[in-house]
């Protein structure tokens, strides 16, 4: 029967677009914060038993930590989360006469909640609006214990696989009773990201098995007959041409085109579909085939980092492939870092065709040819 041996070489170019995914933010994380906290009190009528009229007590400046966690859904071109969130600001004490009263005001609080989150990012940054609910509680004796609503804005920077940085400025009223207690945080944050690609098993691909072709046929011209009458000896017969078929395979490689990632990102954009849709086809056709993948990357940023992720690269890209349907033992995934660059770095253009992914197959078809010995 029939035998055709199949391995495969595709080169996919990855085209970078203006707009970048959400998908370094997405999933869940947690974090610590610390800064700076500025409360002040509203609606007050007394301090300490000292009778006032209504009054505003003035701000005053504290620190503040805090802890917080959540999840973030990648919607393309922004992101939505949810975000969980315990702050504690530390007690300062304001001894003075107010309205002609003399009393003892304690700044200090404790607040917990929850917001919605809506992110805007763009490759490793993402600016970012919080919306929720908090409940405020001060440390001191005004004993102001309520809930209200709480806000804010920031901007995140993945600066790892796995971490980020966040600035923000978050406002918080807790209303009990007509009295308010008011904080407004500035806070720096380091945050862990639990989302981060599935780590693949290499799997070796069977080298092509050569067709050995048959050994040629020798055909011996029979011995000459000498008659016992002394005659001329009889001439050597000519050797027969024989002609026979000879199998031979002929080696197609193939190039299709595929879809860039953006910088320092191993997400795959969604026009890869398209791009990647004659690989599944090519895949499923010819069920035998292995493919190899290779990541690429840019030479922004070091060795070791880049190694990492090219090799997520790749794995984005085995990963689309076995969702696909093409078995995971077909493919085989290594990342090559900024080691085999195709343009020059020098130049955004050039850093742009070097953050690519390659997947290589070669088409290993058997033909027939007439031979003559």
């Amino acid at each position: 029967m029939k035998r055709i041996t199949i391995r495969v070489a595709i080169s996919a170019t990855l085209l970078a677009v203006s707009s970048a995914g959400a998908g370094e933010f997405d999933g869940g994380y947690v974090g610590v914060k610390a800064g700076a906290n500025r409360s002040s009190f509203s609606g007050l009528t007394s301090v300490n038993g000292g009778a006032l009229s209504n009054v505003n007590v003035d701000n005053r400046s504290g620190t503040t930590f805090g802890f917080e966690g959540g999840y973030n859904w990648d919607k393309g071109n922004y992101l939505l989360g949810v975000d969980g969130f315990a702050d504690h600001n530390s007690r300062e004490s304001s001894r003075g006469t107010i309205n002609g009263v003399a009393g003892l005001v304690d700044y200090g609080s404790s607040v917990y909640g929850l917001n919605l989150k809506l992110g805007l990012p763009k490759g490793n940054w993402l600016p970012y609006a919080k919306l929720g609910y908090a409940n405020g509680r001060s440390d001191g004796s005004l004993n102001i214990d309520g809930g209200g609503t709480h806000g804010g804005l920031g901007v995140a920077y993945k600066f790892a696989p796995n971490w980020s940085i966040a600035g923000e400025f978050t406002g918080h009223t807790a209303d009990s009773n007509g009295k308010k207690l008011n904080n407004d945080n500035f806070t720096v944050g380091l945050n862990y990201h639990f989302s981060s690609p599935a780590k693949a098993v290499p799997v070796a691909v069977a080298e092509p098995v050569a067709v050995k072709a048959p050994e040629p046929i020798v055909v011996k011209a029979p011995e000459p007959v000498v008659e016992k009458t002394p005659e001329p000896p009889a001439p050597e017969p000519v050797p027969q041409i024989k002609e026979s078929w000879r199998i031979i395979k002929e080696q197609k490689p193939v190039t299709i085109e595929g879809a860039n990632f953006d910088f320092d990102s191993a997400k795959l954009r969604p026009t890869a579909n398209a791009k990647l849709q004659p690989v599944v086809e090519f895949a499923k056709k010819y069920p035998e085939a292995g493919l190899d993948v290779h990541g690429h990357t840019d030479s922004t940023g070091s060795h070791a980092y880049n190694q990492k992720l090219s090799e997520r690269r790749a794995k984005s890209v085995k990963a689309y492939l076995v969702k696909k349907g093409i078995d995971a033992g077909r493919i085989e995934t290594k990342g090559l870092g900024e080691t085999q660059p195709v343009a020059d770095n020098k130049t955004k253009a050039g850093r742009t065709k070097n953050r690519r992914v390659e997947i290589h197959y070669t088409i290993i078809d058997e033909k027939k040819v007439r031979v003559t010995e």
